[in-house]
């Protein structure tokens, strides 16, 4: 009996283990993609996309799935007269949607800062530190004077200092970021938005229905997903889940198997015991009520004892896996050991009939 109680726990605490994985499974490795960059863009309709545009699409996500917002404008600048591409940002959202990017030096923190691309820095030789100016040419629409002579434009000039040196291997490398007061100030003001990244932590189904939602609903946005992500998170997800579900079939079998066997080698034990009830009239009821009253009580027992160690499994998987702990789910107890108590009783049919196929002449003759 005492190994049947042990075979029944062991499952219960993988079924229980495993249920808690699964449900957790999409939280944990949506986190785990949200370093991999943002899984939403947002870009311009017309040439009211603003800001506040961006955070009113935002807010069409679920309360707390948006992890970040970084929107971007960018503008083409010149450092020592050649041309590079500025791009003004917000540098907490930044680091938010885009955890991956490696920074020499300094994060950009505060306007006056400015974060070079590591194939920029290489170009102009800059270092953490370095203090350069940015010239800005302003776009006017009057190219010449009413005496036909070239307007001269003065450039808007703007000295800043090197906070660091951004590497990410990609496209990244080839900008020079600020914060969005100074691109502001530079280009001559406008509150322009060109795109904004978005990271948010929800499923599949829900991102393509809060994107179309956002589309139909805020002007000036146009939303959409990065496919490259969410639907490699949505692949990979999904086998995780169906291994998991595979593993707790299997295991489920195993523990009925275990416990079929068990309870086969405790009726064959009590032969001589079946024999001498129902030869003094106990019927075949009672001893089905017996068996499977301790079959039952077996179930009960294995699958509060599995509730609890089943939590423990889940949460070292958690913790070694995904280096963050899960939560505990109060009304899987009660699943787990009705579910213990479900196996244990199927498993008990086969032995208990047979039990009730003991001949008591024959036994009691010691045959």
């Amino acid at each position: 009996m005492i190994v049947a109680l042990l075979s029944i726990a062991i499952g219960a605490t993988i079924l229980s283990g495993l249920v808690s994985i699964y449900y957790d499974v999409p939280r944990q490795m949506g986190a785990e993609f949200r370093n991999y960059g943002a899984n939403v863009i947002f870009t311009a309709k017309d040439d009211s996309f603003t800001l506040d545009k961006v955070n009113e699409g935002a807010a069409e996500f679920e309360s707390g799935s948006v992890v970040g917002v970084s929107p971007f404008r960018y503008e083409n600048v010149r450092i020592n007269e050649k041309p590079v591409v500025a791009a003004g940002t917000d540098p907490e959202g930044v680091k938010k949607t885009s955890p991956y990017w490696m920074v020499t030096g300094e994060w950009l923190e505060h306007d006056g800062q400015l974060l070079v691309g590591a194939k920029v820095a290489d170009t102009f030789r800059l270092k953490e530190g370095s203090v350069i100016d940015v010239s800005y040419t302003p776009q006017t629409e009057k190219q010449v004077d009413e005496k036909g002579e070239r307007i001269a434009i003065e450039d808007n000039v703007k000295t800043f200092t090197v906070s660091g040196i951004l590497d990410t291997g990609g496209s990244e490398e080839e900008y020079v970021y600020m914060t969005l007061a100074d691109i502001s100030e530079l280009a001559g003001g406008g509150s322009r938005i060109d795109v904004a990244e978005l990271s948010v932590s929800a499923t599949g189904d829900v991102l393509k229905n809060t994107v179309s939602a956002i589309n139909d609903k805020v002007s000036s946005v146009h939303a959409s997903l990065v496919k490259r992500v969410t639907a490699s998170e949505a692949t990979v997800l999904t086998k995780l889940q169906a291994l998991v579900l595979l593993v707790t079939i299997v295991v489920l079998a195993l523990t009925m198997i275990c416990v079929a066997t068990t309870m086969t080698a405790v009726v064959a034990e009590r032969r001589k015991e079946i024999g001498l009830r129902k030869a003094i009239g106990a019927t075949d009821m009672s001893i089905i009520k017996e068996f499977m009253g301790e079959s039952i009580m077996l179930g009960f027992c294995g699958g509060l004892l599995g509730s609890v160690l089943g939590f423990v499994f889940a949460q070292q998987v958690s913790v070694n896996v995904f280096s963050s702990s899960i939560s505990f789910r109060p009304l899987l107890v009660p699943v787990t050991v009705i579910a213990s108590m479900l196996v244990t009783g199927l498993s008990s049919l086969m032995p208990i009939r047979s039990a009730t196929d003991v001949d008591p002449a024959l036994v009691l003759k010691g045959e």
